[in-house]
């Protein structure tokens, strides 16, 4: 199979050699950490090495699979919800799996059955269950999964990270990226063939995620110090946190299931958890975030309740009007601290529990009281591989 676009020259059926097909084993002692990710709902995380790939479950902590090459490592390791397909892009020495590939592996044949070829190292992978999305610098390019079908493709500003989100339920269609301004985000709702652009930050965008069902938007900027949560239906800004003063390098955001609460890691080693007020018209976020999110009610848009939850620093609070306006942030309402530098990504395995995994190879899984907040309960602990 033949595609051509204006840099993607084509994608074909793998004709993979037995070395690709079949792993070798390698020793964990020489294994070197390039990249660690979670799945689409966070049931599972994989660890991208020097030698290939480990994917570990977060229930029980116990390894899922894992596949060592002699070739080289992956620094993209992209999953799908818990089934047997994966995207690989190789780092820059990869010999069998070179960084300007998209490879999808079967983990039931263990081979690449496909292949995407660009002119230009990948930057990022998105995959749905009938999408695959492939993010370059300056452009992404949306396939179908069935038969490699090129769909859509869009230009970014310059997206050296691959920041990309998509929505996964399966009567909505939500991509977010970089737009084509500093500190802009592209909305596409690719089922309704509707784009909206949001300016959320004066700074470039570093980081984002979405809701599963693509309805709330969380965003950060280079500077990091506040995180800004959108409808992204209408583009409304609907509340604004505080990670901290100072300029912080943002490693992840991640929504609560039932989207009450938001985590945020950084390079200062302190993982945030944020009280969002944010519940869509007229009922309970979790059910009316999926309501609000049927093409007939595309129009229904996420609220600001009138509860006031959040931390907004109340020492400081009688004073707004004449101090700065960071003494009347939002401010976290629980924390669990880390090593500083350590790239580490956070989400929620339940309401109240956090799960933190590094590139140190660590796991954490950490308790936060919902009403009080203040310092995280670390319940669980794990080392799992050492970064060399």
């Amino acid at each position: 199979m033949m595609i051509s676009s204006l840099e993607h020259p084509h994608s074909q059926q793998s004709t993979a050699s037995s070395s690709q097909s079949e792993p070798e084993i390698a020793d964990d002692n020489e294994i070197e950490l390039l990249s660690v990710s979670w799945n689409q709902n966070y049931g599972r995380f994989a660890f991208g090495t020097s030698n290939g790939f480990r994917i570990y479950n977060c229930d029980s902590l116990t390894e899922a699979f894992r596949r060592d090459f002699e070739g080289g490592g992956f620094r993209i390791v992209e999953m799908l919800f818990c089934c047997n397909f994966l995207a690989l892009v190789g780092e820059d020495t990869n010999t069998q799996f070179p960084p300007n590939k998209v490879m999808i592996w079967d983990d039931h044949q263990r081979r690449c059955t496909y292949e995407l070829t660009f002119r230009s190292h990948v930057r990022g992978v998105k995959l749905r269950r009938d999408l695959i999305v492939v993010v370059l610098e300056h452009k992404i390019y949306v396939y179908n999964f069935a038969d490699l079908k090129l769909v859509h493709q869009l230009e970014t500003l310059s997206n050296p990270k691959g920041l990309c989100c998509l929505s996964h339920h399966s009567n909505t269609l939500v991509l977010t990226c970089p737009g084509i301004r500093r500190g802009e985000v592209r909305v596409e709702h690719l089922f309704l063939k509707m784009k909206k652009f949001i300016s959320a930050h004066d700074s470039q965008i570093a980081c984002m995620t979405l809701t599963l069902n693509g309805l709330l938007l969380a965003t950060a900027s280079t500077k990091g110090t506040l995180i800004r949560i959108f409808n992204t239906n209408d583009g409304t800004r609907l509340q604004e946190v505080r990670r901290g003063l100072d300029r912080a390098d943002i490693y992840s955001i991640s929504f609560s299931p039932n989207a009450q609460w938001l985590a945020v890691s950084s390079d200062k080693g302190t993982v945030h958890v944020f009280s969002l007020r944010v519940i869509a018209a007229g009922g309970d976020a979790s059910t009316q975030l999926v309501a609000a999110q049927i093409p007939g009610n595309v129009q229904q848009n996420a609220l600001i309740s009138a509860k006031t939850g959040g931390n907004t620093n109340s020492s400081f609070h009688f004073i707004k009007s004449v101090l700065p306006k960071y003494f009347s942030s939002e401010w976290s309402s629980a924390q669990f601290h880390l090593a500083e530098e350590t790239y580490h990504i956070a989400a929620f395995d339940a309401q109240d529990t956090v799960m933190i995994v590094g590139m140190d190879g660590s796991f954490y899984k950490c308790k936060f009281d919902q009403l009080k907040g203040g310092q995280m309960v670390q319940q669980d602990y794990m080392r799992l591989l050492r970064k060399i």
